[in-house]
């Protein structure tokens, strides 16, 4: 699989603040021919705690007892609220076993009473009506706890939305300027009143080597760096498929990498172990494109709501995940990567299609019925 090395567009948070965020920089980050993602440095100093202690705590949590896994479980949700796994699909007929996921509704960012979306409002939307559910604190309970997960992770999520609003106004300052029927200050408030944004805890288990079994063909439902023939034309998102958000901005973290071998510590890496794991986005010309964020920041992809909304002016563009292969950590220790995903999303009601009057609840559903198995 060949690649280069992206450099992503770069804005410290200052700049958002100030609202000095030149267009043609906006353009290269999330324009028609950008790779759709933006940089955000010189974060509050709360951050790099909060993210450490977020991230490793994505292991323990998928390393929990299996009945405490099961009571954080959420079939009604579509198992979009607590912990999911085995129930996404990579692909048709694909089942995705390679990540663990830890989802939550954001709703408290906008009033911390709300638990939820309102679910009188929004009626059929478990995934986002659904209360959320969290792991016992007391770790040393007979269940397994992970103390202070619930503060840490809502005040994480908090920092990116903020974040996230700032982006989002300097997204409207542009639209503004380019649509004529743009409503002012529409993007932000959409990000920051939101009830349905949802946040994503992943933690992608570490590759298991290639045995004779799984030699030429998926193990457990994905295959990993080492099981594919490397072609110069072939994709390896080995951990998470190609595909567009479809939500306006996604936060992202930096991932962390962990040898879970070393628990209880786990330790952060300096780097994933294979150079070649990571996040990787597809240009509109095919060429396929490895982006690393920076350890400090944060990082916003484009969705396919912020293309409607911006009725293209802004792109949504297809990313993956390459796992770790498996032959580059070889007596390394058993390595996970985890990350935080924050997917800023509108009301289910509101209007993201403007010639479609079509609904952010009406386009959330079809994609998320296409991409749950069962």
């Amino acid at each position: 699989m060949k690649f280069t090395q992206a450099i992503p567009v770069t804005v410290s948070l200052r700049d958002l603040q100030t609202n000095s965020v030149p267009f043609t920089t906006l353009l290269s980050a999330f324009g028609p021919d950008s790779l759709g993602i933006l940089v955000v440095t010189d974060l509050p100093a709360t951050f790099p705690p909060l993210r450490s202690r977020v991230l490793s705590n994505a292991s323990r949590i998928a390393h929990l007892p299996p009945q405490t896994l099961d009571s954080l479980t959420k079939p009604s949700a579509k198992y979009l609220v607590g912990w999911s796994h085995g129930v996404e699909t990579l692909r048709p007929g694909v089942v995705d076993t390679a990540k663990g996921s830890y989802y939550i509704n954001c709703a408290f960012y906008k009033d911390s009473a709300l638990n939820g979306a309102d679910g009188s409002k929004f009626p059929g939307f478990e995934e986002y009506t659904a209360p959320n559910v969290w792991p016992p604190e007391d770790e040393q309970a007979q269940q397994g706890g992970v103390p202070g997960f619930k503060n840490d992770t809502e005040d994480l999520i908090k920092l990116i939305i903020d974040t996230a609003v700032l982006v989002a106004r300097a997204c409207d300052r542009f639209a503004e300027s380019e649509i004529d029927s743009y409503e002012r200050g529409y993007l932000e408030r959409m990000v920051r009143d939101s009830e349905t944004t949802k946040a994503r805890l992943l933690h992608y288990f570490p590759t298991e080597p290639k045995t004779s079994e799984t030699n030429g063909s998926a193990a457990n439902g994905h295959t990993n760096g080492a099981q594919l023939e490397e072609k110069d034309n072939e994709i390896d998102d080995s951990w998470c498929s190609t595909h567009l958000d479809h939500g306006c901005l996604t936060g992202l973290t930096s991932a962390m990498f962990l040898d879970e071998t070393a628990s209880p510590q786990l330790e952060e890496l300096p780097s994933s172990p294979d150079p070649a794991s990571g996040l990787y986005i597809l240009s509109r010309s095919q060429k396929i494109h490895k982006v690393a964020i920076p350890r400090g920041a944060l990082a916003f992809q484009t969705g396919e709501a912020l293309e409607l909304i911006t009725g293209g002016r802004f792109k949504a563009v297809p990313h993956f995940v390459r796992g770790v292969d498996s032959s580059a950590v070889k007596g390394k220790g058993r390595i996970a990567r985890n990350t935080l995903a924050v997917f800023t999303q509108p009301n289910l009601d509101e209007v993201v299609d403007l010639q479609t009057n079509l609904t952010f609840g009406e386009f959330a559903r079809g994609v998320v019925k296409k991409n749950t198995a069962g």
